[in-house]
Formats: C-alpha cells, sequence, structure tokens
C-alpha cells in the first residue's frame, strides 16, 4: 500500500549557516556598529543578545530573512519573551523539532475531516498517512499544505 510520514523536522546546519549569516550581516550594518549584539546557537535554541528591545526585534527580522533564503520555514522557530538584565536584552528562539500529540491529532481530524480515502495513524512525533492510491495520497498532502496550521511540515518517506 501506497504510505508517507508527516513529520516536522528543522535541518541544524542549515539553521547554523543562517546564524552564522546573520551574525555577519550585524558586523556590516551601520545602526548595530559599535553594538553589543549576536546571535548564538545553542543545542535547539537561538538566543539573541542586544543592548535595545527594539534592536532585538531588527535583529529577528534579520534572521528570519537570512532563514528563509536557506529554505528554512519560519514556523519552525518559536519566540520565547523578551528577557531585560541589566544593560541587554535577550530573545530565545527555540527550534519545532518532531509533531506534538495535540498537532498529530489536529492532522489526522484534519484528514479525516476531508473525507479522503486515508488513513492516518500517529507513530510518536510523526504521523503515518497510507491509501490505495497514490492520488489520494496526494489530495491528503494538498489538504495539509492549504490548511494554516503554525507549524511547518515536510512529506517523507513516500511509498509506492
Amino acid at each position: 500500500m501506497p504510505a508517507f510520514d508527516i513529520v516536522s523536522e528543522v535541518d541544524q546546519q542549515e539553521v547554523l549557516n543562517a546564524v552564522d549569516n546573520a551574525n555577519r550581516e550585524l558586523q556590516t550594518r551601520f545602526d548595530f556598529r559599535g553594538v553589543n549584539a549576536e546571535f548564538t546557537l545553542k543545542d535547539k535554541q537561538i538566543n539573541m543578545v542586544a543592548e535595545a528591545e527594539f534592536q532585538l526585534q531588527q535583529m529577528l527580522e534579520i534572521f528570519f530573512a537570512k532563514a528563509v533564503k536557506r529554505n528554512l520555514d519560519v514556523r519552525s522557530f518559536k519566540e520565547g519573551d523578551v528577557v531585560h538584565s541589566g544593560k541587554t536584552y535577550c530573545l530565545a528562539l527555540s527550534l519545532r523539532q518532531g509533531i506534538e500529540t495535540d498537532m498529530a491529532k489536529k492532522l489526522v481530524k484534519l484528514i479525516k475531516d476531508n473525507k479522503l480515502k486515508v488513513q492516518a495513524a500517529i507513530q510518536g512525533d510523526q504521523v503515518r498517512v497510507t491509501g490505495k492510491k497514490r492520488d489520494d495520497l496526494q489530495e491528503a498532502i494538498a489538504a495539509v499544505r492549504a490548511a494554516e496550521l503554525e507549524q511547518a511540515f515536510q512529506f517523507t518517506n513516500f511509498r509506492d
């Protein structure tokens, strides 16, 4: 039976490249000259440090622009709260890896509500979709892409 998996993964190397490119742009921008501002990547979290809160928002836009150029979906990053300590402001972006149970249930419900001739099953942090025809699976992929969900999904392991 044809099947595929719905997963939510972020390529760590591409994230590292986006962080490096964003740091390079910070060094060349005129409005960040002489300002203590930087991006750091540790485990699955990107930390941004700046001297003012509006600079953090500019840094966020810079990072998202670099991430989009590297084919990373901005929905793959979860923005934390701005933390003020002393002279610096910090903002943490965490990577969304895997599909949480609530989101997996939403995906299964979405596929069933569209009355497609496929079955969706939750398997850990991914959703496996099986069907009798390849066309039915492609309709399921189109339905998931058309839905406005707050997470980025990839479709892997497509088997005929």
